[in-house]
């Protein structure tokens, strides 16, 4: 079993307060809420948003964040390295090597990563578990700022074990199910809830094979000119970003 930092959200005790989205918000320098490709900020997804509450019915309410998977797709589907899977655990971000071809939005199962269509230079958004707390020794904003405790951060086995024990303590509650334990391989991000959670997901059954595996025996097959294509992208990307750099040298020369 894999020893790495992860968050178990229990849906039970959620109430909506959103004091985790506005931790995150405060601690990642989000902004303000803005809409995204027509849809409020509320219940969606953005790039002011790394985390969010979604409302279901019947006064459910569900935290979505970035899953951490265990073999993430979204670090195998980036052409740059701008996707890291961290030697701690979480999945971050690297802004200055994205070239902005967004498959990382393609292949995440959850539908997590989030591009800045309001900036003129875009870049991608999404929850890094505050690895640069975790480095430093402390824990996610989201689970400080948790007032009900329905975010707990430990070890991914003690998690497991005490969504076990929660599930056996209360099972005419829990559904008999830890979600992210076994799926795609495995995530970071647990959930137990008394409600289904399809909806965070692209489809109900994700599987148990990791990602990353399945797109290896698809890519393996494709001729070596795919390659070549990634590594002109990466020359293209490399010519853009100076020029976009020159630029904004000669801009600040200008108006000095």
């Amino acid at each position: 079993m894999i020893d790495s930092p992860a968050i178990l959200i229990d849906t039970t005790r959620c109430v909506g307060c959103e004091e985790c989205v506005a931790a995150c918000k405060e601690e990642n320098g989000l902004g303000k809420d803005r809409p995204w490709r027509g849809q409020g900020a509320i219940d969606a997804l953005s790039a002011t948003r790394n985390c969010t509450v979604h409302r279901r019915p019947e006064d459910h309410f569900v935290l979505q964040q970035c899953r951490h998977c265990l073999e993430p797709a979204c670090v195998s589907a980036c052409l740059v390295g701008a996707m890291q899977k961290t030697p701690e655990g979480p999945v971050i971000y690297d802004a200055d090597r994205c070239m902005g071809c967004r498959y990382c939005m393609l292949a995440c199962p959850y539908g997590i990563p989030r591009y800045d269509w309001d900036r003129a230079i875009p870049f991608v958004h999404k929850c890094t578990m505050c690895h640069h707390l975790l480095i430093e020794g402390g824990i996610p904003a989201c689970v400080k700022a948790c007032p009900q405790e329905a975010t707990v951060f430990g070890s991914r086995p003690d998690l497991l074990a005490e969504a076990d024990r929660r599930i056996a303590g209360d099972p005419d509650t829990y559904i008999d199910r830890i979600f992210g334990e076994h799926e795609i391989g495995g995530t970071s991000v647990l959930y137990i809830s008394d409600i289904p959670l399809d909806f965070l997901s692209w489809k109900p059954d994700l599987g148990t094979e990791a990602l990353p595996d399945l797109t290896w025996q698809s890519l393996s097959k494709v001729p070596p000119m795919i390659l070549g294509m990634g590594a002109f992208m990466s020359g293209a990307f490399w010519v853009i970003n100076r020029r976009m750099k020159l630029s904004s040298r000669e801009d600040e020369e200008t108006n000095a």
